[in-house]
């Protein structure tokens, strides 16, 4: 029976998948490393009517886009990117209002021990409400501190973590009693897919005035190029009239004409 109820599961959860991908023409491929079933039903209700999140086995989403790849074979660009822990983000509206309600629902974090910092971690110069029985430890961590009305003073900021490094104890114990919660975690955008094409979440970054501003500079270009060699473009027409205009002026002037 049980057998049974899984493999119902798996056909329905096959079935999902490729609908979702046969009836919108974009997602998201998410990271989900250390995302909590609560935030993640906080995400997909954030997300509610706007986008579907859908996550799994990567064996088991692998095999049911194979499974699709005769009626849409573009699907295949997906397959590379499924590893680790992964979903999907499925939407029909704007990729970057969609990445907005994502980013809003990240979650602070303490740093714990024998995590792995994303990011380097800073302890500001400050007043601390610790009283001077504390001073030891932090010359452990070889922070430099003074006590001031009776609590300690850190004087100087502190690179306490780097990206990478593991936390230890010590600094995992000091950023508790400090109240530093230097982490946030949720849905990190992996890679976009659009009708076909897969690419980086930083193409979403670029603006419509980004755009302008490089094809105005490839226009420049062109005619910059189609000046040096004498070949008429219509980048350049412009720029070779004008400066026609101008020899013609300046031989106006020298005869006097």
């Amino acid at each position: 029976m049980v057998k049974e109820d899984r493999t119902t599961w798996k056909s329905n959860y096959f079935l999902k998948i490729v609908q979702l991908l046969d009836e919108y023409p974009k997602c998201f491929i998410v990271g989900a490393d250390n995302v909590g079933s609560k935030q993640m039903q906080k995400i997909r209700q954030a997300l509610r009517g706007r986008a579907v999140v859908l996550m799994g086995k990567n064996t088991m989403m692998r095999k049911a886009i194979r499974g699709h790849l005769e009626n849409n074979p573009a699907l295949e660009r997906l397959l590379p990117h499924i590893r680790g822990n992964v979903g999907f983000v499925f939407s029909k509206e704007e990729l970057t209002d969609i990445r907005t309600v994502i980013m809003e629902n990240r979650v602070k974090a303490p740093a714990r021990v024998g995590a792995v910092a994303p990011l380097d971690v800073t302890v500001p110069a400050q007043h601390t409400t610790l009283g001077p029985e504390k001073t030891s430890f932090f010359q452990a961590l070889q922070i430099p501190t003074k006590i001031t009305k009776g609590t300690i003073e850190i004087l100087n900021a502190v690179n306490l973590i780097k990206t990478g490094d593991k936390v230890g104890q010590s600094e995992s114990t000091l950023l508790n009693m400090l109240g530093i919660s230097p982490f946030s975690y949720g849905l990190i955008i992996e890679q976009v897919y659009d009708s076909g094409t897969i690419f980086s979440p930083t193409i979403l970054d670029i603006t419509d005035d980004d755009l302008r501003m490089k094809f105005m500079q490839i226009v420049r270009n062109i005619a910059s190029v189609s000046l040096m060699i004498g070949y008429p473009t219509a980048a350049s027409a412009p720029h070779s009239i004008v400066n026609g205009f101008k020899r013609l002026l300046a031989i106006a002037v020298e005869t006097e004409y």
